[in-house]
């Protein structure tokens, strides 16, 4: 294969200054020299080769899962106040950020701060100018860095799962509810809970909207939790009233447990209220489900879309008006019409086969990138374990040579075999979640492809679950639907799009990872 220098994009400003950014993830991983040093001296490395006058360093020893790490968002603030546009040089994308909040904030520097992003292992130059194919690796690089990273965490999961399973709600209390530390769970709150049971009897009245419920909260001192010192807004309060957790059940993943919780109202009180909210008669369950609530917001006051049955079967769509009267209440919309142009925001996805394969191996290239991290988590977390279990045989030999008693080896002991076992959760952690990255990706795409062919064959509630996870949010405007996509759907239907205009996504065009080159000093960790 040919090799090829990286160089800025023709069209990128002539910037010379610039920050580099190094990170490993933990405290152990810098004392045990994992990468810090060598990314420091590399970056350094390419400044010089590429005659890059480097203003400042920016070193983080801290997790890049979640955003608001201290180096990274010193470094954006350092960029945010230059007056000229700066380059950012980091060994690699999943150095940089595995979350989507960073990535975003990243590509704003780019739009509005003229920042140009130099990933030196990748073979890539980001700015606000570059090639659609370019830009789209980039995201998938950052979704699959983000989804390893959510993999071990999922392994935490699991025990939430079975003490939900065993009716504890695993996570915070809600208003009205105190977690208990010493039990972990949670108790009523004597103090919260009349106004919570205030709020339900006085909605059942039929009397009440969710504006005057908020006016009640304020004034009865209800928050989120005794931290919080805002008041409960009309959002909150509409989740609340239809929260099953105050009848003693709760929902968590989507499953729905009986709880061992003592409930705050009754399920009579809490049926009325639902009839009542969702235009049930009676105060009975009708049986009837409205496909798009939750999933729509008015373009006018930005309040959520709610439904209702008129002449006793035609369902229509409008705002609820939760912030004063709205245009979007006077424009109601049919489902039939809401479902036809949720149909067309999902075959926005749809790409032809040229731009799909493309995609796929860009899929690849990211896949192969994130290999050599999981390789070389692996080697420190299995480097952590020979440590530890050389102490384990070391104060048994101890023991024996009565260097130390019974009582030190059994403390010493219970210590180090529960720091083993934490460890070969995690080295099994790494191993699952990198036999599913690839997989992941490849369904992601997939779903993508056949979105369209398979939304008309799902049932509402299936329909529902896709368009949650393709979209972040749909406008509702002068009944046409704005729809905002979650990423990296967003890349894909931008792609999609481009292709339908005779735009193109060249595999063999300057910043494909199939042609990247390693600077002077890398020897790429190769797959197995």
């Amino acid at each position: 294969m040919k090799r090829r220098r990286i160089v800025p994009s023709a069209t990128a400003s002539p910037v010379v200054e610039s920050v580099y950014y190094t990170r490993v993830s933990s405290k152990e991983q810098e004392e045990e020299g994992f990468s810090l040093a060598d990314q420091m001296r590399n970056a350094r490395d390419y400044a010089d080769k590429h005659g890059l006058q480097v203003l400042k360093e920016f070193v983080e020893v801290e997790s890049a899962r979640k955003p608001g790490r201290t180096q990274f968002d010193q470094m954006c603030a350092f960029i945010k106040q230059r007056k000229v546009p700066t380059i950012v040089i980091c060994e690699k994308t999943d150095r940089l950020y595995r979350n989507l909040p960073d990535w975003v904030k990243m590509e704003a520097l780019m739009k509005e701060h003229g920042v140009i992003l130099h990933l030196y292992k990748e073979g890539v130059v980001l700015s606000k100018d570059s090639r659609s194919n370019e830009t789209f690796i980039h995201g998938i690089q950052v979704l699959m860095a983000k989804r390893y990273v959510d993999n071990l965490a999922e392994e935490v999961t699991k025990g939430m799962t079975e003490k939900a399973r065993q009716g504890y709600y695993p996570g915070a209390a809600p208003p009205g509810y105190l977690n208990n530390p010493a039990t972990r769970r949670f108790d009523v709150d004597e103090e919260r809970a009349p106004v919570v049971r205030q709020l339900f009897d006085l909605y059942a009245t039929g009397n009440y909207s969710l504006a005057d419920l908020r006016t009640v909260a304020e004034r009865e001192g209800l928050t989120s939790n005794r931290r919080n010192v805002q008041p409960l807004g009309t959002s909150s309060i509409d989740r609340m009233l239809d929260n099953p957790v105050y009848v003693g059940r709760f929902i968590w993943k989507g499953v729905e447990y009986e709880g061992k919780h003592v409930p705050l109202i009754t399920p009579e009180l809490f049926m009325k209220v639902q009839a009542i909210k969702h235009g049930r008669k009676g105060g009975e369950y009708q049986g009837r489900t409205f496909a798009f609530t939750g999933l729509l917001t008015c373009g006018y006051c930005g309040c959520a879309i709610t439904a209702e049955i008129k002449k006793g079967k035609y369902v229509y769509y409008h705002c609820t008006g939760g912030r004063g009267k709205c245009q979007g209440q006077g424009a109601a919309l049919r489902e039939e019409d809401i479902d036809r142009q949720l149909a067309d925001v999902v075959s926005g996805l749809k790409m032809d086969d040229r731009v799909f394969a493309t995609l796929r191996k860009g899929l690849k290239a990211a896949h192969e990138d994130e290999r050599e991290y999981h390789a070389r988590a692996l080697a420190n977390l299995n480097g952590q374990l020979t440590k530890v279990s050389n102490r384990i045989r070391q104060i048994y030999i101890d023991k024996l040579d009565g260097q130390i008693d019974t009582a030190t080896y059994d403390e010493f002991k219970t210590k180090f075999e529960a720091e083993r076992e934490v460890l070969r959760s995690q080295i099994a952690a790494h191993e699952k979640a990198d036999k599913d990255y690839l997989e992941y990706g490849a369904r992601l795409l997939e779903l993508a492809q056949t979105a369209y062919l398979s939304y008309y064959r799902r049932s509402p509630h299936e329909k529902r679950r896709l368009l949650n996870f393709v979209l972040s949010n749909c406008v509702l405007m002068s009944k046409r639907l704005i729809p905002e996509y979650r990423k990296p759907f967003d890349l894909i239907a931008s792609a999609a799009r481009d292709s339908r205009k005779g735009g193109s996504l060249d595999p063999d065009g300057p910043g494909f990872p199939s042609r990247r080159v390693p600077p002077r000093g890398f020897e790429p960790l190769l797959p197995p």
